[in-house]
């Protein structure tokens, strides 16, 4: 119709017919012969009716032949004939194409049940497979859910977030899903807000023209959003769990009530997909929670009233007599029982006991439940966490620190580095994670081991009868808490390398501001590792002696994941390349201790002992790397690699 300059609203039910010459009727306008160099003479159009009598088309002809003679009453009873038949094949041909693309969603909806119910264990893969599968069944450029933190709140806040950008929208548009932050992904939060909140869905079909729809956002992501579909996410009891919601079709028309009815069953099969791997998650993590805490009754206990009572009536020798107040003490001076009452002794020297209104017996109590707890591992053993607190005790006392530190982060500190390995197990958290252990069920592959250990130390002081901090006001308790809990997360050699950079960069500048609460954590967690690798400064004997008992520990790691996980351990756990310590010793000092102690020694003159202390030993294992190198040749030594997280 648009070839002869018709438009729609002059098409009348009935025939029209128009003999030549055509301009002289005022039905027709001759802008597009014009325009397309064709001569319309005359036109014979009729309608295209259903077989409900509903006009669903126009059919028409142009020119009769020969050129000039007009349509006459046979040709309008030919085509009149010949257009029910034409009705019939277009109205077959429309609901054939609909079939059709029902069969084909129907279809996706099955293969999305078959996605959801054949991965259940892991809920990111799940998602992402309900993203995916919501690009490819509704043809659009975005899909993105987010689950409820709580579906019992009525505060709608949303605990994860899932984006995906159709890979046709990012070969055809300059802003890919590298390019969006994930602020920016989010542009829709308050229309997701709204769909949890009402439990109804929204479809949008120009976002610039609705007020819930924030522009602002949508400008600094530089993903142009013109459309957009939410829906509410429901489980098995009716509750809404999250949202899902879709952005752009890819031909760039707006989505439709059928988008919205399959959108909407879609979402049907994704809730229980959903439900049901949260309730996975959840079983699992109840029964790691159960192993984890049998394991625990079956190995500890708490110590006995004829231990607390000889501890309680026993003298304690001074300070300067044990020697803890020297930078180059020895830990192994001492015996398990020496170790007990030289902790005593910091407390009491630190004025923790009177400043908190510690119970004197409740103390006694909790440090032989502590000892109790650590198990008989080479290493990371009460005498290790011993060692840890006296260092921290020289780095307050002797170097001063108490003249920055508040009291009860003192008292936080102290007791972090008594309890910073509590039941650890020999192994570190990659094996927790490679091993599938129920720590690593239980607490992620982020810090197993750190949290466990805190977690530890809470159940000890909750036992009856070990709450040193009892007597603490519900402000101090809070705030000690928090503190207790980042002075032991933070001997994770992950967070301090996350820190290191900046605490480097604020000391070689001045910056650090004691007013600022984020400096004295870092403070805090850099005081913390340095006294965890505290033996790499101590005397040689000391030093080695203790080198060896790390190797040790990390031998018997590797021998299992050689036995149980069918692994080949990296080099610091191969006790069949033993030889290599001396080099993975060098690069332990230079690339994790050294710039830690040189930097507090450079805030702090007082820590320069420490630094002295490694040079020292380095030099030594210098002289043995040497040695190495001539009888295995160059080659072989610079293969030695130092793996980080092995001491984690």
């Amino acid at each position: 119709m648009d070839a002869i300059g018709w438009t729609w609203a002059q098409i009348s039910p009935w025939i029209s017919s128009i003999a030549a010459p055509t301009f002289k009727d005022h039905r027709f306008s001759d802008e597009i012969d014009k325009l397309a160099g064709y001569k319309t003479k005359s036109i014979l159009c009729m309608p295209i009716q259903n077989c409900d009598g509903e006009i669903i088309g126009v059919a028409q002809a142009i020119n009769k032949n020969p050129a000039g003679v007009p349509f006459t009453d046979d040709d309008e009873k030919v085509l009149q004939m010949y257009l029910p038949f034409c009705g019939i094949s277009i109205s077959n041909a429309k609901l054939f194409a609909a079939s059709r693309k029902e069969y084909d969603r129907s279809r996706a909806l099955l293969e999305v049940v078959n996605d959801l119910f054949e991965e259940q264990i892991e809920l990111e893969k799940v998602v992402r497979k309900i993203m995916q599968r919501a690009l490819t069944l509704l043809q659009c450029e975005r899909c993105s859910v987010l689950l409820l933190e709580d579906i019992e709140s009525p505060v709608v806040k949303f605990s994860k977030t899932f984006e995906l950008m159709s890979p046709l929208c990012c070969a055809d548009s300059e802003t890919s899903m590298e390019k969006l932050s994930c602020s920016d992904w989010l542009v829709n939060n308050s229309i997701a807000e709204l769909v949890a909140s009402t439990g109804l869905p929204v479809n949008i079909s120009d976002a610039y023209q609705d007020p819930r729809f924030d522009t602002e956002a949508d400008q600094m992501s530089g993903f142009h959003i013109r459309s957009v579909l939410c829906v509410p996410i429901w489980n098995s009891n009716h509750q809404i769990i999250g949202v899902a919601q879709i952005l752009n079709r890819l031909d760039r028309k707006t989505f439709d009530d059928a988008d919205q009815r399959l959108f909407e069953a879609f979402v049907i099969f994704c809730g229980l997909g959903i439900n049901n791997t949260i309730m996975y998650n959840q079983v699992k993590k109840s029964w790691a929670k159960q192993s984890v805490a049998l394991d625990l009754l079956s190995y500890h206990a708490t110590c006995s009233k004829v231990e607390v009572d000889r501890l309680k009536a026993a003298k304690l020798p001074a300070v300067s007599e044990l020697g803890i107040d020297s930078f180059h003490f020895s830990d192994f001076s001492l015996d398990n029982d020496g170790m007990i009452t030289a902790s005593l002794r910091m407390f009491l020297e630190l004025g923790m006991v009177q400043k908190f209104k510690v119970d004197y017996e409740v103390l006694c109590r909790w440090l032989l439940t502590v000892r109790k707890n650590y198990r008989a591992v080479p290493y990371h053993n009460w005498r290790h966490a011993f060692n840890v607190a006296q260092c921290m005790f020289v780095m307050i006392t002797t170097a001063d620190f108490q003249e920055i530190l508040s009291d009860i982060e003192i008292l936080a500190l102290m007791v972090g580095c008594l309890c910073h390995d509590l039941d650890h197990r020999g192994t570190n958290n990659a094996f927790q994670a490679k091993s599938g252990s129920a720590l690593a069920q239980l607490y992620g592959t982020s810090a197993t081991m750190e949290h466990h250990h805190f977690n530890h130390a809470v159940m000890i002081l909750q036992s009856e009868g070990h709450n040193i901090f009892a007597n603490l006001s519900s402000k101090d308790y809070s705030n000690l808490m928090q503190l207790l809990k980042q002075a032991i997360l933070s001997t994770d050699l992950t967070l301090y390398f996350e820190q290191r950079t900046k605490f480097f960069e604020y000391v070689m500048s001045g910056e650090l501001n004691w007013c600022l609460e984020k400096h004295r954590e870092m403070l805090r967690s850099m005081l913390m590792t340095a006294c965890d690798l505290g033996a790499v400064t101590k005397p040689w004997q000391i030093s080695r002696q203790v080198a060896e008992l790390v190797t040790s520990e990390f031998f018997e790691q590797g021998d299992r994941e050689r036995v149980e996980l069918k692994l080949t351990p990296a080099a610091i756990f191969d006790r069949n390349r033993k030889d290599e310590l001396p080099g993975l010793q060098l690069e332990w000092i230079d690339g994790i201790c050294k710039p830690l102690f040189e930097a507090l020694a450079k805030l702090n003159g007082k820590v320069q002992p420490l630094v002295n202390g490694i040079n020292s030993n380095r030099a030594k294992w210098e002289e043995l790397y040497t040695m190495y190198r001539r009888s295995h040749g160059a080659a072989d030594a610079a293969n030695c690699t130092l793996k980080i997280e092995a001491i984690n």
